[in-house]
């Protein structure tokens, strides 16, 4: 992770030019800027590209500050450099639209010169948006539960991925929760979502005082809701290492099993941009397994 960003305005990042621009300027409430944002990418993107290469992209962007005007952006923004690669993906109601494909460092540096610094992908790479190589368990705490509560649903996801055979992974969300994620074969995304619709239910079943399958907020409080949607071809969800537009700069972080299983206080999963650098020096990528096509499992 030898990548830096200069501190001078004009830059070439793998031989593309580029004009870095307002890097003084504080995006986050503690003066966090956006200088430091972008060095932390071109630190940490070694091991976050392989998880969005080929995803076409969405982003939150706040180029004025996380308290400032935003904009969820899911197709170029103005000022993408025609180099940037692109994938077409289909819309129900409007079409095929272009969206970005955050395959490199120097992509990876001018959406977020852009102000495009939080970054979302689906749960499919390009161009088959009708084949799903992962699946995602998205675990939200309701009102009265945190990611401590997450954390141990997350065993239980875990145990019930792997009775079916799949091998699974977690990070924090970077907000107040945690994703699972499970390596796939390529499979049908109508098979993918349906598989995840039940097994938020059999863990609505199996945990009624502690799960809901239920999208209806009213009955999410105490309890943790399950996520199943974020398998659908048209969602995405936000990257592993990807900054988050917080009250301070935080990661959507990948953490360990046995983090997850002593984890007793939010704060104990809750990773700023360099303990995350840190981190990663420390244990490597440790959604890694996500990455090897011999531990993608079959949906059952």
């Amino acid at each position: 992770m030898n990548h830096t960003v200069p501190t001078g305005v004009a830059t070439t990042v793998e031989g593309h030019r580029l004009s870095l621009t307002h890097l003084d300027k504080p995006l986050w409430p503690d003066g966090w800027t956006k200088g430091q944002a972008l060095h932390y990418y071109a630190r940490i993107a070694d091991v976050m590209l392989p998880h969005v290469r080929r995803r076409p992209a969405s982003f939150l962007r706040f180029p004025d500050g996380v308290g400032a005007q935003t904009f969820y952006v899911k197709t170029p923004p103005p000022g993408t450099p025609n180099w940037v690669p692109r994938a077409d993906v289909p819309s129900r109601t409007e079409g095929t639209k272009p969206h970005v494909t955050v395959d490199d460092v120097a992509s990876l540096i001018a959406l977020g010169n852009l102000g495009c610094l939080e970054v979302h992908v689906p749960q499919w790479t390009a161009p088959h948006p009708e084949l799903h190589d992962l699946l995602v368990v998205d675990l939200d705490p309701g009102p009265g539960t945190s990611i401590v509560q997450c954390a141990r649903v997350a065993l239980a996801v875990r145990a019930l991925l792997a009775h079916d055979g799949l091998a699974c992974a977690v990070k924090t969300s970077g907000s107040k929760g945690l994703h699972l994620y499970a390596p796939l074969r390529p499979s049908p995304a109508g098979r993918v979502g349906a598989y995840a619709r039940s097994l938020a239910r059999a863990l609505s079943g199996a945990l009624p005082d502690r799960v809901t399958a239920t999208m209806a907020k009213a009955a999410r409080t105490g309890k943790v809701f399950v996520d199943w949607s974020q398998n659908n071809t048209a969602k995405t969800t936000v990257a592993p290492y990807s900054l988050r537009a917080g009250p301070f700069p935080a990661v959507s972080a990948p953490v360990g099993w046995a983090e997850v299983e002593s984890c007793e206080r939010p704060e104990e999963l809750v990773f700023t941009p360099q303990q995350v650098l840190d981190r990663v020096e420390r244990y490597g990528d440790l959604l890694g397994g996500l990455l090897d096509p011999v531990l993608a499992g079959p949906l059952p």
